[in-house]
């Protein structure tokens, strides 16, 4: 039999075969506590199902990952495990109309956070479970059906060590030493969870009165490790619950159909976050211990009506199959932001969405991988790189454009009426396309097949005409395509014109919008009508209020004025459109890179929303590591660090803004004297009014002391004593790894790619730490040991960390032809390599291929 990598025909063959009745699993997590051999321990995982089969005699397969089977009984038959169990499947054969299996397996704990992760905190020792599957991992805690559409009723119990409190997905208690929880609504396996261990727990309650007269409780929880209590703010998260459950009440016409709502803050977790009802689980970063700005608590917020967004679409209603993924995250990614604005104190998240999700959105759609929002998923391995910018934020993009085009209360009335018909059911796209074609009266085909079932991204240009007087005489918008996804959409846009203010003391003043028109554009060039006769503009904005997904691009008055006046605009919105607009130009070689880190050195320091500040300096980081020519790199590093430093004096002592620079301070400086004040600040030798260097941030300025190696192992170490906590070791890991030694970068080398005894938050650390862009020359000779060692790793590791180590350590720092040539050799000799590290491979060589472009513009505008 195949192995771990389910195929999309195997388990549509499966699902026509066979209907499940119910689960009982039962799970013996003793062995958890005490020190062992990593990765040495294992747990008993009991499992019995009951399911129906379609053909009698037939023969089919559960999915089981375990290092052992202890006796597997089909009907009361027992069969031998050596016989039927390959290490990821147990063979049935001669199945009856109804079924009874049960599994006894000894299954891992996980150091990766695939399936039961087992966590040690450094701090005070205890032990910390949680497991996490999607797409497909929670075959290594239990034997099952592991596919969206085969759904049923969970009952889990769990024996733990003495002490400990164990949740899942239904209500616990604990009776004679075993927790035994409620069985649950017809659920995915992939959804299902357990965390135990000794957790910080804090509860709260919702209620909710319907007009039917009915009322709704609903129990609240919230946890994190007992070392992150001190830290927790569990009254926010509680707030943003509460909050989010009345706005999807309101919309959503469906009461929250799981029960209790427990919210757990996890170590060590690969993901923001997983939907699993009634228990959803986050990273623990989401609990900040230290100073953080606004954008942090907004984007926990958005994650937490994210999750909660799921409980409908994705939960009580599943995908078939992961082709169409975008039915949960596409529809979680709009709602969370959605809700976000409609019921939170975060009224401006649509412009976080606008500049920070769609970056995501236009990178994944300009790479080879790019795919339609709902994908050709043919196995496993499509599913779990397919949680990508396409299908969770291009695919939000595209339903914020659908509800322009629909209309948002006949969108809404549509989601209702899914919800009902398809409740603890498996959908297709059509599925909702009809209900929305109910509630809107549209005709949603061919929308559909524009922008859900093609690739790509157009860019918005507009062109304009003026008469003799200086007003519009024509305005039109120009749409464009890549050769390789030539189609042009249809887009409900606002195009926007601006112009500058004059104060009544003669003075310019601020840049604002005096004319707007709404339209459809379709083709490639749609005239704008209703903006004929007006005053000539200094900006045309296209896609004004970020009604559609595409590129903006500008007319060449309109660059002028933004090269100018850029931060006289006063809507920010509208700002931050023009920041991404100009981005995506710099990635796309049409503006230099050193002109996009001027403008930023410019107008970031009057940039109000503190999530696009800090978008602009990861964006203009990138620029200068990237982009721009490597002759200039040194001169626009300086350039950076000095204005950075000079905003950071100028801050408003005790703000987000001040912190905002300190850490871009930090992230770029490179010359003696700025890192010399990076060390003063860490001793309290030197200050900055309102700068509060807590723990958080002594990291973050310790990073590229160490990068430049004037913090060493003793320095680092005597930190961590400072802060010897789980996060802290994480953060001493990828210092140790920043430090510019050959014996340190080939130390570092080994734990990750010829070791698997890091876990996954350390690999992850330790690849942040060896990819320093100032040590180019000290990585040139891993770029063929990464080419002679990734297939291996791919074949060897978890998906995870191949994934992690293949991203991670692609040789991007290495920006040279030859390096491209490299990876050309490398795809051409593996052309039978597993399609899913091709994809990842070919889509850092895309990224190295954009950033030589850049790099070629940025010489030519010195040059010229």
């Amino acid at each position: 039999m195949p192995g771990e990598n389910l195929s999309r025909d195997e388990a549509q063959e499966r699902a026509a075969l066979l209907s499940v009745d119910g689960y009982e699993v039962s799970l013996d997590l003793r062995s958890a506590v005490g020190a062992v051999e990593a990765g040495a321990r294992t747990f008993r995982s009991v499992t019995t199902i009951r399911f129906r089969c379609a053909e009698p005699g037939a023969a089919s397969f559960a999915d089981l990952i375990a290092p052992s089977v202890t006796a597997v009984s089909l009907n009361g038959r027992d069969l031998d495990p050596g016989e039927v169990f390959d290490g990821s499947r147990i063979r049935l054969e001669d199945l009856a109309a109804e079924n009874e299996l049960v599994v006894d397996a000894q299954c891992a704990y996980s150091r990766t956070g695939e399936g039961m992760h087992r966590f040690v905190d450094p701090e005070d020792g205890e032990t910390y479970l949680y497991t996490q599957y999607e797409p497909a991992d929670s075959r290594r805690v239990f034997a099952n059906f592991e596919q969206p559409d085969l759904k049923a009723p969970f009952r889990f119990e769990a024996r733990a060590p003495e002490g400990w409190v164990v949740w899942s997905n239904g209500v616990g208690e604990l009776t004679d030493g075993v927790w035994k929880f409620a069985e649950t609504k017809p659920i995915s396996t992939y959804i299902t969870a357990v965390v135990a261990g000794p957790y910080h727990y804090v509860t709260d309650s919702y209620s909710r009165a319907f007009d039917d007269g009915t009322t709704l409780e609903i129990p609240l929880g919230a946890m994190c490790r007992k070392g992150l209590a001190p830290h927790f703010d569990a009254d926010d998260v509680f707030l943003v619950t509460k909050q989010g459950l009345d706005f999807f009440h309101d919309h959503f016409d469906y009461p929250y159909p799981f029960g209790k709502y427990d919210q757990a803050f996890v170590p060590e977790y690969n993901l923001g976050a997983m939907e699993n009802p009634g228990l959803v689980t986050f990273r623990e970063e989401y609990i900040f211990r230290g100073k953080v700005t606004q954008a942090s608590y907004e984007g926990r917020a958005n994650v937490v009506l994210h999750e909660m967004a799921h409980m409908w679409f994705g939960d009580l209603v599943t995908m078939e199959w992961w082709d169409d993924l975008w039915l949960k995250e596409s529809f979680a990614d709009f709602m969370g932001a959605f809700a976000l604005v409609g019921a939170t104190r975060f009224e401006d998240g649509w412009i976080t969405f606008a500049n920070r999700r769609k970056a995501w959105a236009y990178r994944a759609d300009q790479l080879p991988s790019t795919h339609p929002i709902t994908a050709d998923i043919r196995d496993l391995q499509d599913a779990k790189l397919n949680f990508d910018g396409i299908t969770y934020a291009k695919g939000a993009s595209v339903l914020k454009q659908l509800v322009a085009y629909v209309g948002q209360d006949a969108f809404l009335e549509g989601a209702r009426r899914y919800f009902k018909r398809n409740a603890y059911g498996n959908t297709r796209l059509g599925d909702l396309l009809s209900a929305l074609e109910e509630t809107s009266g549209r005709d949603l085909a061919t929308w559909s097949r524009a922008w859900l079932q093609t690739a790509g991204v157009n860019s918005l240009t507009p062109q304009v005409i003026l008469d003799a007087d200086g007003r519009v005489a024509e305005l039109s918008v120009l749409q464009e395509a890549a050769e390789s996804h030539p189609e042009l959409r249809p887009h409900r846009v606002a195009v926007g014109l601006y112009r500058r203010e004059t104060r009544p003391d003669g003075e310019s003043g601020p840049l604002v919008r005096y004319a707007r028109a709404e339209t459809d554009v379709d083709g490639p060039r749609t005239v704008v009508g209703e903006l004929v006769g007006a005053d000539a503009p200094d900006l045309v904005l296209v896609n004004d209020d970020d009604l559609t997904y595409c590129k903006i691009r500008f007319d060449e008055n309109s660059l002028a004025t933004l090269r100018e006046l850029l931060g006289d605009i006063t809507d920010p919105l509208a700002r931050a459109l023009c920041w991404s607009a100009l981005w995506n130009m710099t990635r796309d070689g049409l503006m230099p890179a050193r002109d996009f880190v001027g403008l930023v050195l410019r107008f970031a320091g009057r940039e109000s929303d503190i999530g696009v500040l800090q978008m602009l300096h990861a964006w203009a980081d990138s620029a200068l590591t990237h982009y721009t020519a490597p002759d200039w790199r040194a001169t626009g590093g300086r350039l950076l660090a000095q204005g950075a430093l000079k905003e950071l004096r100028l801050a408003e002592p005790g703000s987000q803004h001040q912190l905002t620079w300190a850490r871009f301070f930090a992230a770029v400086a490179s010359e003696r004297a700025d890192l010399r004040l990076l060390q003063d600040l860490l001793d309290d030798t030197s200050k900055i009014d309102g700068l509060d260097v807590d723990q958080e941030l002594r990291w973050a300025l310790l990073e590229p002391l160490a990068a430049h190696g004037i913090a060493d192992e003793s320095a680092l170490a005597a930190e961590l004593a400072r802060d010897d906590t789980a996060s802290g070791k994480r953060h001493q890991v990828r210092c140790l790894a920043a430090r510019p030694s050959a014996a340190v970068k080939a130390q570092a080398w080994a734990q990750v790619v010829e070791s698997d005894a890091l876990s996954n938050a350390l690999v992850e650390a330790t690849i942040a730490g060896i990819t320093q862009p100032s040590q180019r020359e000290l990585l040139a000779p891993y770029a063929e040991k990464y080419f002679a060692a990734i297939e291996r790793i791919w074949a060897e590791r978890s998906i995870q960390i191949g994934m992690d180590v293949v991203k991670g350590l692609f040789p991007s720092l290495q920006d040279s032809q030859g390096t491209l040539d490299a990876t050309d050799a490398w795809l051409t000799a593996h052309e039978s390599a597993a399609p899913a590290l091709r994809r990842l491979v070919l889509e850092a060589r895309d990224d190295l291929a954009r950033a030589l472009r850049g790099q070629r513009r940025d010489a030519a505008a010195t040059a010229g």
